[in-house]
């Protein structure tokens, strides 16, 4: 996995050699312009900006070959990018109404999970897969959800601060970390059988949680240094600094640790947003500067790495076929359990599709999978075409079940302190 340490040596071998002379400039010109356009023409054309954004990653990938997949400066970007998704995914997590509401809409949460792995699990026996460790892999492999997905789904739709926008976040917050955390001990027994290296991941929670007291401490007893941190006009930005810094602390203990490193990004944010509840005109900054360009790129990546040529195995292309629409069952029909909160078959359904969508957090899960044994080269193709369809499915099928809201809509449900069940 590239992280920052390695942008000297990249920018060096972009200078070295003569292939990344021609292939990196072209490669970040294409896709700088890509980011730049691309959210004009989703705008006319009212379908998502994600969509179009990994469409032109197969286009310029797969179809043409004019960029290359694996390349180093595009490979760092696009890393960069889904740490800064998965930290803003953790940074949307409304805990003032999560402590306001009590713990029903956490027991609902955990009960459409719970459904998500069951559904799953029973989906591995119409798949074929017969071994123990291989059926929990793939069980906690389609329980995943993408919150990277679901957060820029809410935001272009302005439901993020609504009824339905929290249930679907708070899902999709419940699904991933504890599949993540699932596949990551799953995969450990699976290496080393059950051992010390088991708590690895308690490890990381306990080390989140001492930075956490920490942060809140200093807090609470320096008030005015902290503010510094929301102020719009600071010619330091410590806002950013401070976010970046916390964002690659967490990244760096994940990978200190050996667990998957989007896991501390997610957790970073969510961090950061428990301690400052109201983080003022950071959040439009570190939006405007992360989604303005590095998710993009990531989104863009996505499409580049798809593997039009495995594909083309009528055998390969059957399994894949099968994993993607048991995939869509497992979320969509346990989400109408919504219906027995008082979320109408509409929006019950729109949050099943929406939590559907999966990014190449399972591309690279997919691959660690097949490199176990845990996975066939069937189900590892059908686990990447999934997520180059669902990506596209799950956003535009949200968008025309539950539309953007106008702009007074979405105020009023940040302000709305009615119970969830309400």
């Amino acid at each position: 996995m590239s992280g920052l340490a390695s942008l000297p040596l990249v920018l060096a071998a972009t200078e070295e050699a003569g292939r990344h002379e021609i292939a990196t400039p072209v490669s970040l010109i294409l896709i700088a312009t890509a980011a730049f356009i691309i959210p004009l023409i989703s705008g006319r054309l009212h379908i998502p900006a994600i969509v179009l954004e990994i469409l032109f990653g197969v286009l310029v990938g797969p179809v043409l070959g004019v960029i290359q997949p694996g390349e180093d400066l595009l490979g760092f970007l696009a890393e960069f990018g889904l740490f800064m998704l998965m930290f803003l995914a953790g940074f949307e997590i409304d805990f003032q109404r999560l402590e306001r509401q009590g713990p029903v809409q956490m027991a609902t949460g955990l009960a459409v999970v719970g459904g998500f792995f069951g559904a799953a699990w029973i989906g591995t026996i119409y798949l074929g897969v017969a071994d123990l460790n291989s059926r929990l892999f793939v069980a906690l492999l389609l329980t995943a959800a993408a919150v990277g997905l679901v957060v820029p789904a809410l935001r272009e739709t302005r439901r993020g601060s609504t009824r339905l926008g929290q249930i679907v976040l708070l899902v999709g917050v419940l699904a991933e970390v504890a599949s993540l955390i699932g596949i990551v001990l799953l995969i450990v027994v699976v290496e080393v059988g059950a051992g010390v290296k088991l708590l690895t991941v308690p490890a990381l929670i306990g080390s989140m949680l001492i930075i956490l007291v920490v942060i809140r401490r200093a807090a609470w007893w320096y008030p005015e240094r902290f503010e510094r941190l929301f102020r719009s006009d600071d010619p330091q930005e410590m806002g950013t600094r401070a976010t970046l810094a916390l964002l690659f602390v967490f990244v760096g203990l994940s990978a200190l640790l050996q667990i998957e490193a989007i896991l501390g990004a997610f957790l970073a944010g969510a961090v950061f947003t428990y301690v400052f509840r109201d983080p003022g005109g950071l959040e439009e900054q570190l939006n405007g500067f992360a989604y303005g360009f590095f998710i993009p790129i990531f989104f863009i990546n996505v499409g580049i790495d798809f593997p039009l040529d495995e594909l083309r195995d009528p055998g390969v292309l059957g399994e894949a076929i099968a994993l993607i629409a048991v995939a869509f069952a497992v979320k969509l029909l346990p989400s109408l359990l919504l219906m027995l909160r008082r979320f109408s078959f509409r929006d019950s359904l729109a949050a099943g599709i929406l939590l559907a969508g999966q990014l190449s957090v399972v591309i690279a899960l997919a691959d660690l999978g097949l490199d176990l044994g845990l996975l066939t080269p069937g189900l590892r193709a059908g686990a990447i075409m999934l997520v180059a369809v669902s990506a596209i499915v799950a956003p535009v099928g949200f968008r025309l079940l539950a539309p953007p809201l106008p702009a007074v809509a979405e105020i009023v449900g940040r302000r709305e302190d009615s119970p969830w069940g309400d």
